[in-house]
């Protein structure tokens, strides 16, 4: 058996130890819970501790001289290896260090970076994208500002999806997406390289992570259109500013102010909670190398290249066909990969 299974035997017998000799009502409660967690790895732990127990009985029987008995236990151990199996990743699953983060909805930002018009382009793609998968998993989505440009592409669009768990599917896409493909205006058929930056943040509510009044300044202003006019003549635009960090948030997009600075709040909220906790990531230095990248919005995570029908995830160095299935909402292959990637890691840390 595994070493790291046997210290968690030993871990669950040292807590019931301390907890059969402790008064204190805290940290009972305490003991309690820790015993909770490990008490089903620990079923698990003693049944395969019996399977291969019966295994090596089975192995012995092999050398048997009656040939009924030698095929009996053939059969016994190839069900005991099977089980062995089960359990094992069983177990393995469970021990896994787990990101109460993920069970969280999701705030996305999508912006365009280097490349014009056909960057704009590309991030109302993978806008469309992003809200067909949602849409498959039975996800809501819920726009929060957006900011349009004269082609239909978007200079950036900040939206919610409102879905438990989503987070932890979606977080792989904070980065760079680079784009190659000849855009439709290019006549002389040339590639051209833009970039799109995505950024990811658990939807953080404001009871879940206070942030003091006075460490707010909130203004008003008018609604403004793409070419910077105002599109309304009340104030309903709200703008946040947290005065510790100097994070901004505003929205626009509703016609009611009490709208756009509930929406303008929730997103103040996921960026400052995400900025306090890439502080404290970038101290942690040894957990933030087992990460699959470090979700900046400065490092290139993937490559879109249409010429030769690929998409590249540069984090995993795989490649996957059928870009427009993909953008069709088809994310399913790739973020699949991403978690088996991220399963892996976290089991060998």
């Amino acid at each position: 058996m595994k070493p790291r299974y046997e210290k968690i035997l030993n871990e669950h017998d040292e807590l019931t130890k301390k907890l059969a000799n402790t008064t204190n009502p805290n940290e009972l409660k305490e003991l309690g819970k820790k015993q909770a967690v490990l008490s089903l790895t620990v079923e698990k732990i003693k049944e395969l501790k019996n399977t291969e127990k019966e295994t090596e009985e089975n192995k012995k029987l092999l050398e048997d001289d009656n040939d009924e008995i030698k095929n009996l236990a053939q059969k016994e151990l190839e069900k005991l290896q099977a089980t062995t199996y089960k359990l094992q990743t069983e177990i393995d699953d469970a021990l896994i260090p787990h990101d109460p983060l993920d069970e969280k909805g999701t705030i996305l930002e999508i912006r365009a970076a280097a490349g014009g018009d056909e960057s704009s382009l590309f991030a109302a793609e993978l806008f469309r994208a992003y809200s067909k998968y949602a849409d498959g998993k039975g996800w809501k989505i819920g726009l929060i500002s957006s900011s349009k440009n004269e082609i239909g592409g978007f200079k950036e669009i900040i939206f919610e999806i409102r879905g438990l768990g989503s987070y932890g599917f979606f977080k792989f896409e904070s980065g760079v997406h680079r784009v190659q493909r000849v855009p439709e205006t290019e006549k002389a058929g040339r590639v051209h390289t833009s970039t799109v930056t995505v950024a990811v943040l658990p939807a953080i509510k404001q009871k879940d992570f206070k942030i003091e009044p006075k460490d707010l300044k909130i203004e008003t202003s008018t609604s403004q259109g793409a070419g910077g006019q105002s599109v309304n003549t009340t104030y309903s635009a709200i703008k946040i500013t947290h005065l510790p960090t100097g994070i901004t948030a505003q929205s626009q997009d509703e016609r009611s102010q009490i709208q756009n600075r509930a929406k303008a709040l929730d997103v103040i909220t996921s960026r400052v909670f995400t900025y306090y906790e890439e502080e404290k990531r970038k101290k942690e230095t040894e957990e933030r190398r087992g990460q699959i990248g470090t979700g900046d919005r400065s490092e290139k995570i993937r490559t879109y290249n249409f010429p030769q029908d690929r998409i590249t995830d540069h984090r995993i160095n795989k490649s996957y066909n059928q870009i427009p299935v993909i953008l069709d909402g088809k994310l399913d292959a790739i973020i699949e990969d991403l978690l088996l990637e991220q399963r892996k890691r976290l089991q060998g840390a």
